[in-house]
């Protein structure tokens, strides 16, 4: 066997480059994986069908999605975090995808440690919503309403720590009343609650109830972003309608198990990006009540961190803890 001179030694590292980046260039090299922490037809769901097909086509592999409900959220998202093979992402919400381990310390996951961000999908303002039976035509007189019954108003959630709670929560400490929560664990049971007067209010994700508005079965109030909502234009803002209130948005992200190459980040949020810029994809979605983005992985971590600042505050304020 001949010996490799010094010259020899030194020259290995740039032959081996080409090599290595042959190795990197491949990548994936078998079906890619969407872990999805809800249910089939969720909103969730929905964005990360909207992504599968364009990227297929753009990483050339089938792109799988792979639903993980449970728990709120927090089993699928803990499945994102615990991916280890290389090939796995994952698209969940805030409140598995921010303040988690803030409301249950005893989650099995960080969200802010264990998730790298690739992409915000898209964003849905909160509708505020009551039955018919409410006296109530704005946001302004369902405070009224509210602090003339003292404890006689009900609102649902999806859960405690859920923005549909912290939002009536946060509301209801800067105007001063109180409401009973009601949790439920599905959007669908609280909007049929709702809608049969067993409860009287929700802050809603919008695409989870524009069909029950549009058919005159709860009443809208506001939403809760600073502009009105292209969906229900005749819908007031939160301060149209007579409560000054900071703007209160759900968000659907893409993330990534935490040591996932930051190249493959890039590339996913890219194309990501450009399946959500595609006409029918966007009519679609903005169709079924959402607003669409499609961001740079800065843009998603600036989101979980602001989340955490303001919505992690009020869990701590509040005291609260998960269900069970």
């Amino acid at each position: 066997m001949a010996l490799l001179t010094r010259r020899g030694l030194a020259a290995l590292p740039a032959l081996m480059l080409p090599a290595a980046a042959g190795a990197q260039a491949t990548w994936p090299e078998r079906p890619v994986r969407i872990i999805v922490a809800f249910p089939g037809g969720s909103t969730p769901d929905l964005a990360a069908r909207a992504v599968q097909g364009h990227l297929a086509q753009a990483l050339g592999q089938p792109v799988v999605v792979d639903n993980r409900p449970g728990g709120g959220g927090h089993l699928g998202t803990e499945a994102i975090a615990r991916a280890t093979d290389g090939h796995t992402f994952g698209v969940t919400i805030g409140g598995p995808g921010s303040t988690g381990k803030i409301l249950n310390p005893a989650l099995g996951y960080d969200p802010v440690t264990d998730l790298m961000p690739v992409s915000l999908l898209a964003r849905l303002p909160f509708v505020l919503v009551v039955h018919p039976s409410v006296p109530a035509r704005t946001a302004a007189e369902f405070v009224a309403h509210a602090k003339a019954n003292p404890g006689r108003i009900s609102y649902a959630s999806t859960g405690p720590g859920t923005l549909s709670h912290l939002a009536m929560e946060d509301m209801a400490a800067r105007e001063g009343f109180e409401a009973v929560h009601v949790p439920y664990r599905a959007v669908g049971q609280a909007v049929l609650d709702l809608v049969a007067g067993r409860i009287q209010a929700f802050f809603a994700a919008s695409g989870g109830v524009l069909p029950q508005i549009r058919e005159g079965q709860v009443r809208a109030l506001a939403v809760t972003s600073s502009e009105r909502f292209p969906a229900i234009p005749d819908v007031p803002t939160m301060r149209e309608s007579g409560v000054n209130a900071d703007p209160v948005v759900a968000w659907i992200g893409l993330f990534a198990p935490a040591g996932t190459p930051a190249e493959r980040i890039a590339r996913v949020a890219a194309e990501a990006g450009r399946a959500l810029a595609e006409p029918e994809q966007r009519r679609a979605l903005e169709t079924a009540g959402f607003v669409v983005v499609g961001s740079a992985p800065e843009v998603l971590r600036a989101q979980v961190a602001s989340d955490v600042e303001r919505w992690g505050g009020i869990i701590r304020r509040l005291g609260l803890r998960p269900e069970g």
